[in-house]
């Protein structure tokens, strides 16, 4: 630090970093609580020898340099008591404390950084509960008891999702999840062992089944739990945790969406089956450029498809699974799609954009994810993300920590969701009159190029190819019918769809 940067800083005047305090001639006691709240947030700098002015608006009146009579005692005062049973770790080394001369004033600096992960919480007077602190734009305060917790659980070195969850078993797992789950796992993985054992073996290979051999216990993990339990079963045990999808993209008139999936009785509402559904509906919009991979199988994935999955994927695996009235939300709007998860980042925003490092808070669901092909596990996802959108122009991604609330939020911009509208270029069946047009949106459109593909598809099929609820899909269909688009020629068991509907037309 030297006068110019002091002076820089002062005009800044950002509250959550930087906490000035008169201390004229001994330290301040109130300097242990800003030491765990910067400790215990996104780090700080503390300025000794500055009194200010909370009412002043203007920033540049608000800071008066007033310097300390003795710095290098207050220095020697603050390092006795920094090493003393004051607080429970000191995470400052000497080059965090200096004497800077500015104007001919002597200012004591002491940075305080981010306390590492596997540190926290950083908690005054041998009490966790009752001495840590955290920052915010109005300074410090105390931590409430569920913020203790959710540090506490995420200085394991394991994870938070090894846990073993009493009285669970595998009839609390929905046997669809699974069976969908070991499919894709076989696909990813033709020749592995894995393929050949029981559901029960296999969850405990994967870590979704553990057994405790000191107390004799066994059954599921919080992963196993959340990625394949039956919906009635992590209601009951996890009440406090939801998870929301929201499309609030093309919406007409007084519309607040015009899909969205939640707790409606309608699907198991684990992590796997909302992450199956939810993914192909979130990359919907994105435009697929055509492209035909050796032997003529067409490749229409992206890079920007691939940042989106790493995205929704860096969301479930930073998840506090235990925190307070938790939402794992997915948002879809005209300019942008948002990723939001509960529970703070684990490692500063700049490491994150470093990328290299990884440390998430549900490292069983990760691995459960990458084996099928999903998520970085070398910290290079978030790197993934910046540098696919980069490629498009369509502006920055924001990851956004927002204390206030104890959630993260990843922003990624799609300007041409806006400019593209969801109603399909005029097109009419092929048997109807030439002034009959009929519009589609890209929902249809998309039921309709699967029926062309495959015209006994049935609605569990279509709901999974294109995405949506199957009731989604009986909608959409009885639409197509009445328009003319479609139609169903014999039984439903037996029959099979015909298009009536100029295909050349159909993008």
């Amino acid at each position: 630090m030297d006068s110019n940067t002091i002076n820089e800083t002062l005009l800044k005047g950002e509250r959550v970093m930087l906490e000035c305090k008169k201390a004229k001639a001994e330290v301040p006691k109130s300097i242990w609580q800003t030491y765990s709240a910067f400790a215990n947030t996104i780090g700080g700098m503390i300025l000794l020898g500055v009194d200010e002015d909370l009412q002043e608006k203007d920033v540049s009146k608000r800071f008066q340099i007033i310097g300390v009579d003795e710095p290098l005692k207050i220095v020697t005062d603050f390092w006795n008591t920094l090493n003393s049973d004051k607080v429970n770790e000191n995470i400052l080394v000497d080059s965090d404390v200096e004497v800077v001369n500015v104007d001919g004033a002597q200012i004591v600096c002491i940075h305080v950084p981010q306390a590492d992960w596997r540190a926290k919480p950083i908690y005054l007077n041998s009490n966790v509960y009752k001495g840590t602190y955290r920052r915010n734009n109005e300074g410090d305060y105390h931590c409430t008891e569920a913020q203790v917790k959710a540090m506490i659980r995420d200085s394991n070195a394991d994870g938070n999702d090894s846990i073993l969850i009493e009285y669970y078993g595998m009839d609390d797992i929905d046997s669809d999840s699974l069976r969908q789950y070991r499919t894709e796992f076989r696909q990813e993985n033709s020749t592995h062992v894995w393929n050949q054992v029981d559901d029960k073996t296999f969850l405990r290979n994967l870590g979704g089944y553990a057994e405790d051999r000191q107390t004799g216990k066994e059954g599921l993990t919080l992963a196993g739990l959340m990625m394949f339990g039956k919906g009635l079963a992590i209601r009951d045990r996890f009440s406090n945790f939801r998870m929301d999808y929201l499309d609030m993209s093309h919406l007409v008139g007084d519309e607040r969406y015009h899909d969205r999936l939640t707790y409606d009785g309608l699907w198991e509402n684990n992590l796997y089956q909302f992450f199956r559904i939810v993914s192909p509906k979130v990359q919907f919009d994105l435009p697929r450029p055509f492209k035909l991979e050796k032997g003529g199988k067409r490749n229409d994935d992206t890079p920007q498809h691939e940042a989106v999955r790493e995205a929704f994927t860096n969301a479930i695996i930073h998840c506090d699974l235990m925190a307070d009235a938790g939402i794992l939300r997915i948002e879809k709007h005209d300019d942008r799609l948002c990723f939001r998860n509960p529970g703070l980042l684990k490692l500063p925003v700049e490491a994150i954009y470093r990328g290299g490092n990884s440390k998430a808070r549900n490292p069983k669901i990760q691995n459960m994810l990458r084996m099928i092909g999903f998520g970085e596990n070398v910290g290079s996802g978030f790197p993934k993300i910046i540098a696919a959108w980069k490629e498009t122009n369509w502006g920055e991604p924001k990851l956004l920590n927002k204390l206030d609330i104890d959630e993260v939020e990843l922003v990624l911009p799609v300007p041409f969701l806006k400019a593209n509208s969801d109603i399909a270029p005029v097109i009419a069946p092929v048997n109807a009159p030439v002034n009959a047009p009929v519009k589609l949106n890209k929902t249809q459109i998309a039921i309709v190029n699967a029926i062309i593909n495959d015209k006994s598809a049935t609605y569990d099929d279509l709901s999974v190819i294109v995405g949506i609820h199957r009731t989604t899909v009986m909608r959409n269909i009885r639409t197509l019918k009445e328009q003319g688009v479609i139609r169903r020629v014999g039984e439903d068991k037996n029959g099979y769809w015909e298009v009536l509907l100029d295909i050349k037309n159909v993008d």
